[in-house]
Parts: C-alpha cells; structure tokens; sequence
C-alpha cells in the first residue's frame, strides 16, 4: 500500500499496529513520541500529571522544557513558578533550557532534539515548525503532555495530507515568509483546515532551512496540523553544520554526529511515487511577490506594492518571535536600515528567536546596526508577539510586525491593528513611518495565474469489518437532529457565562447546552438523540465543556461534516464520539436548504454500524472513518485521563 510521508513517519512511532498493518490518514493511533516540548505551560502540566497517579517520567528522554513566554517577567510569582519547573526537571532528570535561552520552538531545534524522520509533539500551536527538519511536528494539549510523561504515549487520528508542490526560484528579496503569507492569502477557505501539508517539488531545494522554518511554522495559521519538508541535501548540510558546533562546543553525547547524518541518508522514508493526496496545491516561487496580512487578520493578504498606495502610518514595528527571529531575518532588516535611523514616532523592538542567533548577529555586525537605527532591544523569547512585556501595542495604535500572528488584542489592545510581513518590509517601515518595502521590492506586483489547487476524490475501496472491544457498541439507534450551521462555535454551544463556573455540575451543564445557538433546542432535544452539525463544528475557544455538555444532554453522538481540532481531541478525552461525514452532511444541506429552524427535527431513525463504519436507514447508507482501538478504548474508559490512570495501574502490578 502506498503511503505518504506523513503516514510512513507516524507509522514509525505509531504503538500496537498488527503484523503488516499500515498507518493512513484518519487512523487512530496510539503514538510514542521521540520528544514532547513545554514551555511556560510545564506549570500547569505538572499538576495533570500527578491527578493521573503518576510519580515517576515513563521515559526521561522524552521530554523537553524550555521556557520562552513570560521571561521579562521578574515579579516574584513567575520567578517562583520558573524555579518549580527547574526544580520538577531536576528531580527527574529531564532536559531544561531556562528564561532568555530562547523561544522553545527554536531552541529545542538548534539542540537537536528534532530530527529527520521522527515524531515531535509540543504544547503549542507552533509545533509545526518542527516540519523544517524533515520531523512530523505538531501540537498537543496539557493532558496529552501528561500522558506521555506517565506513559510515553498520547493518542492522534492522522489527518488528512495536501501535496504542495513548489516550483522555481524566489526572486531577489522575497522571503519565506512572503511565500506562507501568500498560500495563505490565496487558499484562503479552510482548503488545509486540519490537515498535514507536505511540501515537495523541485522548488523546495531553493528554500533555506530558516525559510522552511518560517512556512512550517506558519501552516499552523493556514489551519494545517503539520507543515513537512522532506529530508534533502539542504538539510543534510544544515545538520553537519550542527554536528560541527557541537563538537566544537565540546558535547560530550552531542545528539547530532556525522555519523547519525550518514545514517539519515540510509532511513529517512520518502513519500511513495502513487501515495494518495486528498488536495494538491502547486506553486511556482517566482510568482512570489512581497506581501503584507491585515489588519487583525491573516488570511486577509495584500500585495505589498498595493499596500503602499494607501500609506498606511505606523506607530510599532516588531523583528522578533519563532517565525522570524533568525540570523538571516535580522540580517535582512540590518541591510535595510544600514546607515539609516528609524521614524522618530516609530518604536522599533528587536529580540533573537534564541540566545545562540543574537550572539551571531552581535558578531556579524548586524545587532550593532539595528541598535544603532534605534532598534529596543528585548530578551530572546515570545514578548511582544503573545502580548506579555514590553512594547504592547495601545488603543488606536498601528504596528507592523515579523511576527506569525495578528489576532485582535493579541499583542495589545484590541483597539489596535497590526500587519504581518517579512523582516525586510517591517525595517523600511520602520524606517518611513509608514508601511512600504525596500525600493528594490516596490515594482513586485501579485501574478493573477498563481491559484492551482486540485482535490482527489476519496479512494476507492470498502472499509475493513472493524474489530469491537469489550464495552464499546457495535451499533447505537436514535433520532436525528440536523443543526446546519457552519462554524458552529463552543460558545453556541456552551455559553461564556458558565464556562469559567468552577464545579457546575453536569445536570446543569446538560440544561444549557446549546442554548446560546437555539434557545428552543432543549425543547427540541431528546435523551438518545444524534446530533448532526455543519462544517468545522465546535471552532473558537479550547473549552471542553462544549462536547461534555452535549454527552450530559444525552445527545449520542455527533456526526459532522467536518470539526474544530481541539473539539473532536475534547470530545474523544472525554469518552464521547464524534464522526466526519461528509456526504451524509451535503445530502442534508440540499434536503433542508429550504428550511429557517435552527434545529431541525428530521423524523429519522438511524443506525450507526461501529463494525461496518456505516450509518443507515430506509434505503440511505453513508460512509465514516473506522473507529479502531484506540478510539473504543478512549469512550470505554470515559476519557483519556481514566485511560492512563489504568494504564500506571498496570505498570504497578
């Protein structure tokens, strides 16, 4: 069977697979990491890990610290914090790296913890950066972290994979971050929303490893769970140059050799020629034109050529964060502001992704030049760009920044609006007081033809009978409910006014689900119900409680076109099933078009088959993913954490 490299590298560390069984997307997998990250959010890991019944790390190796977020906080809470999860990673003899080493991403990448051919997971949303290395990259949540910690394993359901092919060459002054920017500009609706990208094509040997970088990272914005680059000569050169360091440096176990290079070129996998891709993008790099994202919003892309037209006054500018806080990034902007000062009504403030890059560009001569332009200087770690610090951007204010996310109120006041661009657009802004370019970029216009994505059908073929485990259904009956909206939010669908209530309990977490959607669905709504939804179901804010809720309600289960990541990984942690249906959901969006109701009560009873991944009635038959172990494990234990609090049992007898 042919894979893709996603499905090939997870497969390596995917736990439990049966002789000859093949990982593939929509699987449910149990996978042991080769690394966990944490960063400021270790404190509250802790905590999860010792209300699993833990009191000892299953594998000290996996596990990485580095904090990165809150590190120009002194006050003496923080301080205190910092020093626990020190004192927590000595204790068990885990790998630290402490405040203003440098952003966890970049750190844990310069030390060689990431590596071609491995699965690396990481308490935030950035993890994806990891695909730069040739590693399966991507996020995780506190309970996954602890569960690895407890038992060297979480759980994943592989996504979907999109093929970006790249073609060509940048041109002169177009960076890497002009090219995310513009994939997510021009597929702009949700085309790899929950997916793993894969990007390939000749064009991929002309992108640095710190371009590569700034893409991956920034998959995460374009909605996608991981952004690969595959293992090639670029790379390999970029490991030996690491290899050199650390034995210059004198390592006495560097975790990069010559030697373990040379085996790279034996072991990492590569993408069958015929592996199935559920989208496929193409994009000629020489169509590549700077660009600038906003206001407040990234998918919102304009040209940079265009954006100058409206001379739009800035009052901050950012050169800092894991997107954009390398060497060559602050050596761009040092080229721009050579011999130059920024706008006297401009504050311009500068950070090194890591402490290893600024002591670089201090001995490049770079740093000297920006601090002479007027650059404030600030800690190698996040500041600026996750709002903590200084330099927050105040009501009424612009600011145009290096950074991966314009979020409104993220790096500031909500009354404020900020632009994301490459570092070179964020230095002459800086420097004119106004948004624009190196003259060298001001000619370079948007190429009209640069749109080409194609979607596969899904592939043939009839799902295997599914093994069913003791406790877990082999069918369940219930009425229908159809609630058609699209981007069904966790608010409809459990309100703010109860979701920061501590102890509600779930007889009353039942009462108000969905209530900010329909105020009419409790009436709607009966016990045994199955609720079908739209696209991206349960969006918007992490809480848990929305799928909870609807469990308590004794809605059955939901089917969906599609969902919110973090809302199928609540759901699933907290023992309750959630399906992708994708035709069943186009079929009741055409048979239903004509109806207002929020909730709709169709008359149907239908048969969900576990065994045969079917539902039916009357005649009518869809297709969904097969739930296999993992899954049935998940719902009969009632949640992830009962799952591992099970499994420490185990390993104690």
């Amino acid at each position: 069977m042919s894979q893709t490299l996603v499905e090939k590298i997870v497969e390596g560390y995917t736990v439990g697979l049966k002789p000859g069984q093949r990982v593939r997307a929509q699987d449910f997998v149990s996978v042991k990491p080769r690394h966990v990250m944490t960063h400021d959010n270790t404190g509250a890991v802790i905590p999860k890990f010792a209300s699993m019944g833990a009191t000892r790390i299953f594998d000290p190796s996996q596990p990485v610290f580095a904090l990165d977020h809150d590190v120009q906080n002194l006050d003496a809470e923080n301080l205190a914090k910092y020093a626990k999860i020190e004192a927590f990673a000595k204790k068990h003899g885990l790998a630290f790296f402490p405040a203003r080493r440098g952003i966890a991403h970049q750190v844990i990448t310069e030390e060689g913890f990431v590596l071609p051919g491995t699965l690396v997971v990481g308490s935030d949303s950035h993890s994806n950066l990891y695909g730069a290395m040739g590693a399966v990259g991507t996020s995780v949540v506190r309970t996954d972290a602890a569960a690895i910690w407890a038992t060297g394993q979480t759980w994943w359901q592989v996504p979907d994979v999109v093929k970006v092919t790249l073609t060509g060459k940048l041109a002169p002054g177009v960076s890497g971050k002009d090219v995310i920017l513009t994939l997510i500009g021009i597929y702009n609706n949700d085309e790899v929303l929950n997916c793993a990208v894969e990007f390939t094509g000749e064009g991929v040997a002309n992108l640095s490893i710190s371009q590569r970088m700034t893409i991956a990272n920034m998959t995460t914005e374009w909605g996608a769970l991981v952004g690969l680059f595959p293992y090639d000569a670029v790379l390999r050169n970029y490991l030996l140059q690491r290899a050199a360091h650390f034995a210059r440096r004198g390592d006495a176990n560097p975790r990069i050799t010559p030697e373990l290079v040379a085996e790279f070129d034996r072991t990492v996998p590569s993408a069958d020629p015929d592996a199935y891709y559920a989208k496929e993008i193409k994009l000629d790099l020489g169509l590549v034109t700077p660009s600038v994202a906003g206001p407040n919003e990234v998918k919102t892309m304009v040209p940079l050529r265009q954006m100058q037209q409206k001379e739009v006054k800035i009052d901050k500018a950012y050169l800092l964060s894991c997107v954009n806080g390398r060497l060559d990034d602050i050596r761009d902007a040092a080229e721009v502001m050579q011999g130059r000062k920024i706008a006297p009504d401009v504050n311009f403030y500068l950070a090194a992704a890591s402490s290893e890059i600024e002591a670089q560009a201090r001995e490049l001569g770079y740093w000297d030049i920006l601090v002479e332009a007027g650059a404030v200087t600030l800690p190698p770690g996040c500041g600026p760009c996750i709002g903590l610090g200084e330099g927050l951007l105040e009501a009424g204010e612009v600011g145009i920044s290096a950074t991966n996310r314009n979020f409104k109120g993220r790096m500031g006041s909500p009354q404020a609006s900020v632009y994301l661009s490459s570092p070179a657009v964020v230095a002459a802004s800086a420097i004119a007081g106004r948004i624009t370019g190196p003259q060298e970029l001001a000619g370079l216009d948007l190429n009209n033809s640069i749109y080409n994505l194609v979607e596969n059908p899904a592939q043939a073929g009839t799902a295997p009978v599914v093994e069913i485990l003791p406790g877990f259904p082999r069918q369940l009956k219930g009425g229908l409910l159809f609630a058609p909206k699209d981007n069904m939010n966790t608010d409809a669908i459990y309100g703010k006014e109860y979701t920061y209530r501590d102890n509600v309990p779930p007889e009353q977490m039942a009462k108000v689900a969905m209530l900010n959607y329909d105020p009419e669905f409790q009436k709607i709504a009966q016990e045994g119900d199955i609720l079908v939804g739209g696209w991206n179901f349960g969006t918007g804010s992490s809480r848990e409680q929305a799928a909870t809720a609807l469990k308590y309600r004794g809605i059955q289960l939901v089917i969906a076109g599609s969902y919110s990541q973090i809302f199928k990984r609540n759901a699933f942690n907290n023992g309750y099933i959630v399906l992708e249906c994708p035709e069943l959901v186009r079929s009741f969006k055409q048979n239903y078009a004509g109806q207002t109701a929020p909730t709709i009560r169709t008359g149907l009873e239908v048969t969900v088959d576990f065994e045969k991944s079917e539902i039916y009635w009357d005649g009518q038959q869809y297709s969904f993913s097969p739930l296999g172990q993992v899954a049935q494990e998940l719902v009969i234990f009632g949640g992830f954490e009962t799952l591992i609090q099970a499994r420490i049992q185990e390993s104690l007898v």
